[in-house]
């Protein structure tokens, strides 16, 4: 059963109004935004990564669902897999850096383990407090708004490639992979000008397109616009094909919002005050799913938008 389906599984259970029918990166409840993900070695880190790499995006990860909904992070709970001791004495030390990074207060969890030589699983849940405006969810777009994005889009995806070998290595491109950095900040002073707002977990296109959905609106996303790095473009050409991988290869955990045009000089100069940079990307119009363009002519969708569950 893929995520999807099973999702739709859980919907006819999930009617409390604070679930937002599964269909957004949080629950809003009682001014508190509640978030969980899950990372499993083999899918989300690699075997060889260090224990305090995978400690920072077990947090970082769930961080950038509490900044998607404009939430000021309060603390979090931890599900371990407990390993060997030299590892777990690792990750502890590389929790307790991340957790002193953000601010953030460990309140509890649970161990479990597992069999020798099973894959690492961890969870985590985190807390939030809600936006005075209230947590934008992902289903309030509307025809007209523009559509932006922080920062750049795939280093994580090439840092991936970097580390499996296949790419001669950088540290930009490797440090988005092994540490992405939550837009906290960004998420907290933008959330008053946006109708929608997710983060960009699985590939730019792919949540896009569920952002689309969720809205019950069409996108249309300039392929020419989607801002990548210097450290990419140093090592892969600026074309068609380079835009579609960074824009499909997901692990960016970048904002991806919708919003009126006539909050963008709001959003500039937000984005100018925190040094952080935001573009826009594309419109949204009448319909369903996602156009792609390129330079102003339409072409056609590529058969992966980004990793599916």
């Amino acid at each position: 059963m893929s995520e999807a389906d099973f999702i739709a599984r859980l919907r006819s259970i999930a009617t409390d109004p604070a679930a937002r029918g599964l269909a957004d990166d949080a629950a809003e409840w009682e001014g508190l935004v509640l978030t969980h993900d899950m990372i499993v070695e083999g899918v989300h880190f690699l075997p060889d990564d260090t224990p305090q790499d995978v400690a920072w995006k077990l947090v970082a990860v769930n961080l950038s669902d509490l900044a998607a909904k404009g939430a000021a992070p309060v603390g979090i709970l931890v599900g371990y897999s407990l390993g060997d001791d030299a590892w777990d004495a690792a990750f502890v030390e590389g929790l307790g850096a991340v957790l002193r990074r953000f601010g953030l207060a460990l309140l509890g969890g649970d161990t479990v383990r597992v069999p020798s030589g099973a894959p690492r699983s961890f969870g985590l849940t985190a807390i939030g407090r809600a936006p005075p405006c209230g947590a934008p969810s992902r289903s309030g777009a509307r025809p007209g708004d523009q559509i932006w994005v922080t920062g750049t889009i795939g280093n994580a995806g090439l840092g991936l490639a970097m580390r499996l070998g296949q790419v001669e290595p950088n540290e930009t491109c490797l440090a988005a992979y092994k540490r992405p950095q939550p837009q906290l900040t960004f998420g907290q002073a933008v959330a008053p000008h946006v109708h929608a707002m997710m983060d960009v977990s699985d590939g730019l296109l792919i949540d896009a397109r569920r952002m689309a959905a969720a809205s019950g609106c069409e996108f249309g996303i300039m392929l020419e616009a989607i801002p990548l790095s210097a450290a990419l473009l140093a090592v892969r050409p600026d074309v068609v094909d380079t835009r579609l991988a960074a824009a499909t290869a997901g692990d960016d955990y970048q904002l991806l919002f919708a919003a009126d045009p006539g909050a963008a000089a709001a959003i500039r100069d937000i984005a100018t005050g925190l040094n952080i940079a935001a573009s826009p990307i594309g419109h949204v119009g009448v319909g369903e799913g996602i156009m792609l363009t390129h330079r102003a002519q339409r072409i056609a969708l590529p058969d992966r938008l980004g990793f599916m569950h």
